[in-house]
């Protein structure tokens, strides 16, 4: 499981012109799932996701985790980071989950 995240003070993701969600002051977290990912990976990132100290604390140094600033965390999923780019032109995403599969494990990966 692959996550690339970027603190944000607000952020939303429209779908087709409809608004799919949104947070305010939080992580955007885009999420790569692949093949060998499983409940037990994806409890681990978010373990690490909710525990990674990236917004300040009162004198301004980055000790608060998101709980800690009541901070929101909004999950896109993106197969794109399975991206095996290392041979040729064309990127490989052999790697990444099955569709159905990595819904189901995004699906819980939002739930938990």
């Amino acid at each position: 499981m692959l996550g690339l995240l970027q603190r944000v003070k607000s952020a939303a993701v429209d779908v087709g012109g409809e608004r799919v969600g949104e947070i305010e002051q939080g992580i955007l977290l885009l999420l790569g799932i692949e093949k060998s990912d499983t409940e037990t990976t994806a409890d681990k990132l978010i373990d690490k996701l909710l525990a990674y100290r990236i917004f300040s604390d009162e004198q301004g140094k980055m000790n608060c985790n998101v709980q800690q600033v009541n901070g929101g965390v909004l999950a896109v999923s993106q197969f794109t980071l399975a991206a095996d780019t290392n041979k040729g032109l064309r990127p490989s995403f052999s790697s990444a989950a099955p569709p159905a599969d990595a819904e189901r494990l995004y699906d819980y990966f939002v739930a938990q």
